[in-house]
């Protein structure tokens, strides 16, 4: 008995997703626990795993739709992945007739079957359609778009023809067929070169799907800028003492804790020291009211390729600078392996971006709404500076910090931001601080 894929629970708030892809084409066999589809929200994506050993029977939901919670989405039967065997017919006894009354019936069938081409066997034609290879549901689907299965190539194994493959050749005939003009004439009838044709650009374009998660990102960061009234404001920071600081603790650091001394650490405690003495920097608006939040759960933006996501150190207060640096790193690993969770990404009450890691010297980084404010690291970069009246070479940074000028006052935001330059400045007094 075939058993339904159904689409699982996706977490607080998710009530659908995109198929991704199948990892699984119809007829092929699967085992219980292996991955069949990739789904995607707009958060993480994640594997439906089969929850018995069968044949992926059917697929229902094509990759590109969208699905909700419990939704069907395919179903897994019984079997080896095979392909099924079309039913032989049986041959059925006929009553014997006159000699020449079967003659003359049998004639017709035997003309019939040389003007198709076919064989004969017991009296029946053996054409090879391509149905054999084909689940039920592609032969549905071909039969709807007069699709002939035995011009289609099956991808599948054994030569097994997919829905993917039959959706291809439809897409094919679909195709508008290139037309073929009468060249125009002059009023002598002479007729006129044609016009430059394209120079077959379009053949040099190609059309790829928007991942749910991008669509997502940008659908969120024009809400950002429509709805917060958005500022940006800049500083810079000498980064001479942390770079010291560093070079005389990091291997020391690492062999005593296994974790690596970055940046991110020291600006982590930096911002909760910022954070702490300017309350509404943390904050959130609900409608006619401001949320200020008494915990510090520190969103750090990480690039994937399907885009960027924010994943949240918890109770980063409570964190030791090497606690920080784990945590930071798991989760850009769990980030890039796409094996981040709801649990990861959920919440968060101030966010850090290092564009700097790109290369970036400057940059206004967008809300991650509802937060209130966003501080933006760049590149460190080696510039003249005036420090006790000379000019010398420091290691420099800008900083960024946009804000929502509803809620935070631009006095409030230079300060902030003011607080955690001289933070990096003296990295000592993190330790008080932060």
């Amino acid at each position: 008995m075939a058993a339904e894929i159904h689409v699982p629970e996706l977490g607080e708030s998710v009530a659908d997703a995109t198929v991704g892809k199948w990892l699984k084409q119809e007829g092929e066999t699967v085992k219980s626990g292996e991955a069949l589809v990739e789904l995607e929200t707009d958060k993480i994506n994640f594997e439906v795993e089969a929850e018995q050993d069968g044949v992926l029977e059917s697929i229902s939901k094509p990759e590109g739709e969208t699905v909700n919670v419990g939704e069907v989405i395919g179903t897994i039967g019984e079997g080896d992945g095979a392909a099924p065997e079309e039913p032989e017919e049986e041959e059925q006894p006929q009553a014997e007739q006159p000699e020449a009354e079967a003659d003359e019936e049998e004639r017709p069938q035997a003309e019939e079957a040389e003007e198709v081409g076919g064989e004969e066997s017991n009296g029946h034609r053996e054409v090879e359609d391509g149905a054999g290879r084909a689940s039920p549901s592609v032969r549905k689907l071909a039969q709807e778009y007069e699709v002939n299965l035995s011009e289609v190539s099956g991808s599948g194994s054994g030569g097994r023809i997919t829905r993917e493959d039959v959706e291809r050749l439809i897409r094919e005939q679909s195709r508008p067929a290139e037309k073929t003009e009468e060249p125009e004439r002059d009023g002598k009838g002479a007729a006129q070169p044609a016009p430059a044709a394209e120079d077959g650009r379009a053949t040099l374009e190609e059309r790829v799907r928007v991942s749910r998660r991008r669509q997502t990102i940008a659908q969120r960061l024009v809400e950002s800028q429509q709805t917060a009234a958005m500022l940006t404001t800049f500083n810079e920071a000498d980064m001479t003492a942390i770079m010291e600081l560093r070079k005389r603790r990091k291997d020391s650091f690492q062999e005593r804790t296994g974790a690596r001394l970055g940046f991110m650490s020291f600006f982590t405690k930096a911002a909760i020291g910022a954070l702490k003495a300017f309350p509404k920097v943390n904050a959130e608006l609900d409608g006619s009211e401001l949320i200020l939040k008494k915990y510090y759960d520190i969103g750090v933006a990480v690039s994937t390729d399907e885009g960027l996501v924010v994943p949240i150190i918890r109770d980063a207060d409570h964190k030791n600078f090497a606690e920080i640096e784990k945590g930071i790193a798991d989760l850009a690993t769990k980030a890039r392996e796409g094996k981040l969770t709801l649990d990861d990404l959920r919440g968060g009450t101030f966010t850090i971006t290092n564009g700097g890691i790109f290369g970036s010297l400057v940059s206004t980084p967008i809300l991650t709404m509802p937060q209130v404010a966003i501080l933006g690291m760049h590149k460190i970069q080696e510039r003249p500076v005036v420090v006790d009246g000379e000019i010398v070479v420091r290691p420099m940074m800008y900083l960024a910090l946009s804000y929502d000028h509803r809620v935070i006052d631009g006095a409030e935001a230079v300060s902030f931001l003011v607080r955690i330059k001289e933070l990096v400045e003296d990295p000592e007094s993190l330790l008080l601080e932060g």
